[in-house]
């Protein structure tokens, strides 16, 4: 009987590569699944962005390790991209639908952006309701007041 060959080094990189674009895989179809099953939207979002830049991440780490390191420099612009602009794509898509009613704000336990939402309503409100004047300001140092105290009336 002889002795079984080592491994070599390209064999490990091979094994590992091929580990981490597995769990890469698996991570994007556990995120697909969570998109499928979860009941809201805010739910699928999280389902959809956490593990789908999770797996994209171990996807291109693990086609990194086969490459040479010029090559590889181009992924992590792909991964830098991807860890920027998933989580902001994430948040304009849930404020839409909560600005648009697709999210019912009784069933979330905490409601940040409601309760700037509603005092931002409140400050239109107050802007609205106050009188405008439809003369133009006094002078500085002059009064418009009259000497009965009615505003803007002549003397009689």
């Amino acid at each position: 009987m002889g002795a079984a060959p080592l491994m070599g080094v390209h064999d490990v990189l091979d094994v590992v590569s091929a580990a981490l674009m597995l769990a890469g895989g698996l991570s994007c179809l556990l995120g697909a699944l969570g998109l499928v099953r979860l009941p809201d939207l805010p739910a699928r979002l999280q389902a959809t962005t956490k593990p789908q830049t999770l797996g994209l991440l171990l996807i291109l780490l693990g086609v990194a390790v086969n490459l040479e390191f010029e090559n590889s420099s181009t992924l992590i612009l792909v991964v830098l991209f991807q860890v920027l602009t998933a989580p902001v794509i994430s948040q304009v898509v849930g404020r839409s639908a909560y600005r648009s009613g697709a999210i019912d704000r009784d069933a979330l336990v905490v409601d940040d952006l409601g309760e700037d939402i509603d005092a931002d309503a409140r400050a239109r409100e107050v802007r609205t309701v106050q009188p405008s004047s439809p003369r133009e300001p006094a002078e500085p140092g002059s009064s418009s007041r009259s000497v009965d105290g009615v505003d803007g009336a002549p003397e009689r």
